[in-house]
């Protein structure tokens, strides 16, 4: 799913971003986004689950995030993704800045985990839903909080 993500949003933004992945993943990265050109980053811990499973069915993304691989930070982001493998294609996506998702993640199975739980209708109102996007607009988002780290 990261490469997926990785090639739309080069693609989709006209190759001014650019990606990089990670070949081992011990601080929970797994992209890394900058603009050409750029020296500001943004990295991302990748989250997705497949339209298949049961909550999404019901309507609802659910995914843990664990501790141990979490630093919540300047500049790091959690990418939920919503992985339609029948048309190998994503989206709904939320891109979570990590310090915010640390402040309103419930904690879960005996505090190893924080629990992101969000709701895929269209009309939902729930705390995630100002983070969240489709596929089209992610690129952009992206694009955008680059060009406000550079001026920062």
């Amino acid at each position: 799913m990261e490469h997926l993500v990785a090639a739309t949003c080069i693609l989709a933004s006209g190759a001014q971003l650019n990606v990089s992945t990670s070949l081992v993943d011990d601080e929970g990265v797994d992209l890394v986004f900058h603009r050409r050109g750029g020296s500001a980053t943004l990295a991302a811990q990748v989250k997705s689950r497949r339209t298949t499973t049961t909550a999404l069915e019901r309507g609802r993304f659910s995914a843990q995030v664990r501790h141990q691989t979490f630093r919540a930070r300047s500049g790091l982001y959690l990418l939920f993704v919503v992985a339609n493998a029948e048309e190998a294609a994503f989206g709904p996506v939320w891109l979570v800045p990590s310090l915010d998702f640390a402040a309103k993640a419930k904690e879960a199975g005996r505090r190893r985990h924080l629990r992101f739980n969000a709701s895929t209708l269209l009309d939902a109102h729930d705390q995630w839903r100002p983070y969240r996007c489709g596929r089209a607009e992610l690129p952009g988002k992206i694009l955008d909080l680059l060009a406000r780290a550079e001026t920062d």
